[in-house]
């Protein structure tokens, strides 16, 4: 008897399989600059009523336990008609920097991941479709291919950003000398640029090579997924959305899912937005607290990610800047730079000025109290202070922060450069760029623009708008894939055992 139901049970459980919500599996770079779009991308599918895997390397499954409270395996949690679970791969020692990182990721990357999608096979839920951020994994496509799983690759930049690198990758452009910065140069859809507004990624002064191989290298294999979505809004860069199918060779298409951001509507969307962080750095509790104690529009917030590392003297010189604008001022210094603040700042701006190693931000971008976000100018973070509406004192470092500080800055029309000195940051400038961008001439104009983009934000992920409209589409395509390709493996799991033996009483 034992044998003879037991003969049956792969086509069960095949057929089981093919009835369950299908299973989308998100594997992400090790980075908090990847975590927090993927992270989100998966609650808005799951929310949608799939089941979706969050997974990357193991130790940031180890950072996200300790400062986040995630727990991997099991069932996950409810996130609206879905869920979401973790489950990290078995790779290892990634290593000391971010040359040993990146030979980890294509040695201990791909057979890690292989053994990933198989186990949930065998574990009853198999992958319908892999995303993947593959800037810096290029092998995640191959992987699921080989398995036979279709890929969507997330892009976390903007629609200009892919196009200066599209263009680069395929000796479209020619970037002028970052020498002269007066040299001007025009693309499709893009405004004039200067070398400074290009990534530095593509320059030659580029200290980072291993990355920008590894970029460049997706844009010679991105057709190979079957969807590209983009962390962006169709309204947003409209113009160069409408430009690049133009261009010769033709890109993939392009789908604008995003912003990407944590839309705090209530109590329960609150409590699943707690159930669901990627916070690789504990964020400090009582930020929105003493941010309530606050004046409307008063709080200078300031950060600069989760990367950037400024100079000892930069960090002295941000502190004292800060300082002296006279205002109540939120400030994120990582653990890893504080000890470079001078001596006696923080008794010395004790209740007007709160520092703090890391913050939920999109909180605190939305809080009534923040007037301006001092920001490095990362992709996600100029999409939260655009949904929230907040003008900008731009400080970009390096990467896409150039071109993100450029369109922040003329052509969003949300906020002022704060540009350092040959000889490296001043104090007086950065009081002078917080008073222009909370009570100059233009901080009017300024605000006004913020929420007018702020606005177009949220629309295009409401119910309904365009950004969730392409990801109910990704939604539907990816269930219609699953539904037939489900039957059909179901089908012929079933057909591949011998009929069941009849069973007679003796």
């Amino acid at each position: 008897m034992v044998e003879e139901a037991a003969a049956v049970l792969p086509g069960v459980a095949a057929a089981a399989a093919a009835s369950a919500p299908p299973h989308l599996l998100l594997i992400c770079f090790p980075g908090q600059g990847h975590v927090n779009p993927m992270l989100r991308l998966a609650k808005r599918v799951a929310a949608k009523g799939l089941l979706v895997t969050f997974s990357s390397l193991a130790s940031v499954g180890a950072r996200l336990a300790a400062a986040s409270g995630v727990s991997a395996g099991g069932d996950g949690v409810p996130v609206g008609r879905g869920r979401v679970r973790f489950e990290f791969l078995e790779d290892g020692d990634p290593g000391p920097d971010l040359d040993d990182l990146m030979r980890h990721l294509e040695t201990a990357g791909p057979p890690a991941f292989a053994a990933l999608l198989r186990r949930q096979a065998e574990e009853g839920r198999p992958v319908a479709c892999v995303v993947a951020n593959n800037p810096f994994m290029p092998w995640a496509s191959a992987v699921a291919a080989a398995e036979g799983i279709p890929t969507a690759v997330l892009w976390v930049q903007s629609y200009a950003v892919f196009s200066l690198y599209y263009y680069h990758a395929h000796g479209l452009v020619e970037f002028p000398p970052e020498d002269d910065p007066a040299a001007r140069f025009k693309l499709p859809g893009l405004p004039e640029m200067s070398a400074t507004d290009v990534p530095s990624f593509l320059l030659p002064s580029n200290p980072f090579k291993l990355l920008a191989d590894a970029i460049i290298t997706q844009f010679r294999t991105i057709g190979r997924a079957t969807w590209v979505l983009v962390n962006s809004f169709a309204e947003l860069e409209a113009d160069v959305v409408a430009a690049l199918p133009g261009v010769t060779p033709r890109p993939p298409e392009l789908i604008p899912v995003g912003p990407l951001i944590e839309l705090q509507q209530g109590e329960e969307e609150e409590e699943e937005e707690d159930a669901v962080r990627g916070d690789l750095i504990k964020a400090a509790d009582d930020c929105v607290g003493w941010l309530d104690a606050q004046p409307p529009r008063s709080v200078v917030y300031a950060s600069v990610g989760s990367v950037v590392v400024l100079s000892p003297g930069e960090v002295a010189e941000m502190a004292h800047g800060l300082a002296s604008t006279g205002r109540p001022f939120l400030w994120v210094v990582r653990p890893d730079t504080q000890p470079h603040l001078p001596a006696g700042f923080l008794d010395s701006v004790s209740g007007r000025g709160a520092v703090v190693p890391w913050s939920p931000q999109e909180r605190v971008l939305a809080h009534p109290s923040t007037a301006c976000f001092l920001t490095h100018c990362g992709w996600n973070s100029t999409l939260e202070t655009v949904a929230a509406g907040v003008p900008v004192v731009a400080f970009p470092q390096w990467g896409d922060q150039c071109t993100d500080a450029r369109f922040l800055v003329e052509e969003l029309g949300m906020g002022v450069r704060l540009r350092a000195a040959p000889a490296g940051l001043r104090r007086e400038a950065v009081r002078d760029a917080v008073e222009a961008a909370v009570a100059g001439p233009r901080a009017g104009d300024m605000l006004a623009s913020a929420r007018r983009w702020s606005a177009a934000a949220r629309a295009a992920v409401a119910p309904g708008g365009s950004s969730d409209a392409n990801v109910q589409a990704f939604v539907d395509e990816v269930a219609r894939r699953a539904c037939g390709g489900g039957a059909a493996k179901a089908q012929a799991q079933a057909q591949a055992q011998p009929p069941p033996a009849v069973v007679t009483q003796a």
